[in-house]
C-alpha cells in the first residue's frame, strides 16, 4: 500500500487534503470512495459536499466496495448535501461569509451521526471546485480559508478537489500556489502516486507544446509548485514526502 493510500484510509484530524484529479472522474472516484469508505467502516461519520453528478458517482463505487447505502444514509452516519446549493446559502457579493459559512456548515455537521461508540468525522468537499471552475479564484481561496478556520476549532479531516481542466488557458502559477498553501496534503490522481507525473501530464494537457518552456527542461518550476521559495512551510506535502519524514 502506498503512502497516499494509507493517508486516505487513516487521514490526520485536522488534515485538509487536495487531489488534482486532470478531469480523470474514475481517479477522484476511487480515491475519494476510498477514504470516505474507510471512514464509513472505521463508524466515523461521512458527509460529502458534492455536485448530483459525483454523489451519483461515489454512491455507485461505495455500493461496489459493500456499504449498505440505505442503512448509511437512514442512520446519518453518511450524509449528502448539495455543493451548489450550501455554497449559494453563504456568498455574499461573490464571496463566502464567514458567518454565514460557519452557521451552514456547522448544522451540516450536527446532522451526521457516528455509529454507536464510534468518533470521528470526515468531509469531502466540491464548493470550491464550484468556484474555480466559475472563474472565481479569489473566492476559491478565501473559502479554503474558511475550511482551515473551521479545522482549527473542530476535529474533522477534510479533502477537496480540482479538475486540472479547469484551469485551462487560464492557469497561472500564482492561483495554484494560492490553493496549494491552503492544504496539509496533496493527493495524486496517478496509480503510481507519483506527483510529478500527474503534474507533468497535466502540463502537456492545457499547455501543448509550451508545457516545456513553461516548466522547463529540467522540471525544476513543477517541482516548485509544491515547494518553492513563494510558499515554503506552507505547501501540502506529497503522500511519499510525508511518509519519508515519519519513518
Amino acid at each position: 500500500m502506498s503512502p497516499w493510500e494509507r493517508l486516505l484510509e487513516r487521514p490526520h484530524s485536522r488534515g485538509h487534503f487536495v487531489q488534482l484529479y486532470e478531469a480523470d472522474e474514475m481517479a477522484l472516484t476511487k480515491n475519494v470512495g476510498r477514504y470516505l469508505w474507510e471512514g464509513l467502516r472505521r463508524g466515523e461519520g461521512v458527509l460529502v459536499i458534492v455536485t448530483p453528478e459525483h454523489q451519483e458517482l461515489f454512491s455507485g463505487h461505495l455500493d461496489h466496495l459493500g456499504a449498505d447505502l440505505p442503512t448509511l444514509l437512514g442512520s446519518r452516519q453518511l450524509v449528502f448535501w448539495d455543493a451548489q446549493q450550501t455554497l449559494a446559502q453563504f456568498m455574499i457579493a461573490g464571496q463566502p461569509d464567514w458567518q454565514g459559512f460557519e452557521q451552514v456548515i456547522r448544522a451540516a455537521m450536527r446532522q451526521v451521526s457516528p455509529r454507536n461508540g464510534a468518533e470521528g468525522l470526515r468531509a469531502y468537499g466540491e464548493m470550491v471546485g464550484i468556484l474555480w471552475k466559475a472563474r472565481q479564484f479569489a473566492a476559491a481561496i478565501r473559502l479554503e480559508q474558511f475550511w482551515n478556520k473551521l479545522l482549527e476549532q473542530s476535529s474533522f479531516s477534510l479533502y477537496c478537489a480540482y479538475a486540472i481542466d479547469v484551469f485551462g488557458k487560464d492557469f497561472q502559477v500564482s492561483n495554484l500556489d494560492g490553493v496549494l498553501c491552503t492544504h496539509t496534503h496533496l493527493v495524486p490522481a496517478q496509480p503510481d502516486g507519483t506527483l510529478e507525473t500527474a503534474l507533468n501530464r497535466s502540463m502537456d494537457e492545457i499547455l501543448g507544446s509550451k508545457a516545456d518552456a513553461f516548466a522547463g527542461t529540467d522540471k525544476s518550476q513543477l517541482s516548485s509548485l509544491v515547494g518553492g521559495d513563494a510558499c515554503r512551510g506552507k505547501h501540502p506535502p506529497v503522500a511519499e514526502e510525508e511518509s519519508a519524514r515519519t519513518s
